[in-house]
Order: structure tokens, then C-alpha cells, then sequence
């Protein structure tokens, strides 16, 4: 997709954090935008902070781990805005703990959100991009932890691989219809989304407040001290106007990840060394 201006996106998660900056960036390009988010109030700030700088947007709750809420949300996207060109499955929560002590259901939770949150994007709105016949877009929100493992987030890493994978395949499969994918892999960004945390299933029930907080204090530096979310929002336009594949916004990753790299090869060298699977 080489311009996204007159285009419509999108966008889940778009109240808040990354889904927030790509919407103001979308609207920057002449975009117009339907804004997905869980949190109906939240949503209508941003939204009406959104049209005060005189975009063409409009805003539709959508919980994406619910298959019809999905369908509704594009349907809306559809009423308002005639077409679609751009979907932006961005909305995600983050999860962590030490195995043996993470609940299922909030093992359950992460991927019902990251995963299966962008597979029904991907199926709610690939018919609708091919039948339109005017090409299209995905820009599904992955992670460095996609790519590389890190202790003490698995539940989080796991989903976030998946989603890099799944959009690995997905590119292969809508190529020849003119539709593009793109995943974006950032690093520790300055947004709000460990909160998230406090919503998982498995707190439901407590009223400890410590309890809640716990595996969130410890981030809290780390996520203040993160890139600015406008900036990796209009990075990722415009890897997305160039048709990239992978947006990368940390240079300084790109050691730990060839050093990963190097391992996975060396496994590989070890076994056609050994030579007993060789034909």
C-alpha cells in the first residue's frame, strides 16, 4: 500500500497507547479511521480528541475475542464509512509469572486477546478486502518478545510469537490478492498497557491490592522509560506505505536477536555435522 491518504483504517486498541498514536497518525495522512476498543469510555475521549483536529473518524466497542463483536465492528466500519482498506489488529494485554504458578485462566486470557483477537480481524475482514477488489492492508502488533524469549513474561512471549508467526503465514496467503502484511515488533514503549494486568481473570476475586500490583511495579520503569508511541506509529505508516513486512524500533535488539540467530544455526550445523538424518 504505497498511500494510505482517503484510505479507511481500522484500528483495535485505539483508545489508548500505540492503537491511540496510530490512529493520530492515520488521520496525519488523510486517512479516515474507525477506532475499535473494549472501553466505551475511554474510547469516546479519544475519539472526540481525535475529531477536534478535524479528522474523519468514528468509534465502535469492540471486545475482539468475540467473534460477532467483530463481525458488528466491521459491519459499522461498513455503514460509516462504505469501505475498508486497512486493519490494524493492535489491541493486546501483557501476562507474566513463573511457570508453575500462572493460573490457566490467564494463560487463557493472553492468547484469547493476542492471538485469537487478531485471527478474528483476519477473518472478519479478509472476505471484505477481497471482494472490494481495491487491495488492502494488515498491521498486526507483535513484539520483540515474538522474536526472542525473556524469562518471567512466557505467557506473553508465547502469544506474541504466534501472532509473529501467524502473520508470517498470513503474508504468503493474501499476496495474491493484493493485500499486504505487515507485523510490528516493538520493544518496551511508554504506554499504559501493564495496567492491563490488573484486568486478568485471576484477580477477579481479590481485593489485595499488592496481590494486583504484583508483576506490574517492576515494569512500571522500564514502560516510562520506553519510546514514544506517536513516533512508532508513524515509523510504522510508513513501513507499511514501503509494503515491509517486519517494523522493527529498536536498533540496539538487532545484536541480541543475530545472537539467537547464531544459536538456532549452530544446532542446525550440529546436526548435518552428525549426519545420521542426512539423505
Amino acid at each position: 500500500m504505497t498511500d494510505i491518504t482517503g484510505r479507511v483504517a481500522f484500528i483495535t486498541g485505539a483508545a489508548s497507547g500505540i492503537g491511540y498514536s496510530l490512529a493520530k497518525s492515520f488521520a496525519a495522512r488523510g486517512a479516515k479511521i474507525m477506532m475499535a476498543d473494549r472501553n466505551a469510555e475511554t474510547l469516546q475521549r479519544a475519539e472526540n480528541d481525535l475529531r477536534a483536529t478535524g479528522a474523519d473518524v468514528a468509534s465502535v466497542v469492540c471486545d475482539v475475542t468475540s467473534l460477532d463483536s467483530m463481525k458488528a465492528a466491521a459491519q459499522a466500519t461498513l455503514d460509516r464509512f462504505a469501505k475498508v482498506h486497512i486493519v490494524a489488529n493492535n489491541a493486546g494485554v501483557p501476562m507474566g509469572g513463573k511457570p508453575g504458578r500462572i493460573p490457566m485462566e490467564d494463560w487463557r486470557w493472553v492468547l484469547d486477546i493476542n492471538v485469537i483477537g487478531v485471527a478474528h480481524g483476519v477473518e472478519v475482514f479478509t472476505p471484505i478486502l477481497r471482494e472490494q477488489g481495491e487491495g488492502g492492508h494488515f498491521l498486526n502488533t507483535a513484539s520483540m518478545a515474538g522474536l526472542m524469549g525473556q524469562a518471567g513474561v512466557a505467557p506473553y512471549v508465547a502469544s506474541k510469537f504466534a501472532v509473529v508467526g501467524y502473520s508470517e503465514s498470513l503474508r504468503d496467503e493474501v499476496a495474491t490478492d493484493n493485500i499486504g502484511v505487515s507485523v510490528l515488533c516493538p520493544g518496551y514503549v511508554n504506554t499504559g498497557i501493564h495496567s492491563a494486568m490488573f484486568d486478568r481473570p485471576s484477580l477477579t476475586t481479590t481485593s489485595d491490592e499488592s496481590a494486583k500490583r504484583k508483576g506490574y511495579t517492576g515494569m512500571e520503569k522500564l514502560i516510562k522509560n520506553g519510546m514514544d508511541p506517536d513516533a512508532i506509529a508513524n515509523w510504522a505508516l510508513d513501513c507499511v506505505e514501503a509494503n515491509r513486512f517486519y517494523i522493527f524500533t529498536n536498533p540496539e535488539i538487532r545484536k541480541d536477536y543475530a545472537e539467537r540467530s547464531s544459536g538456532i544455526l549452530a544446532d542446525f550445523d550440529a546436526l548435518i555435522n552428525d549426519g545420521r538424518f542426512s539423505s
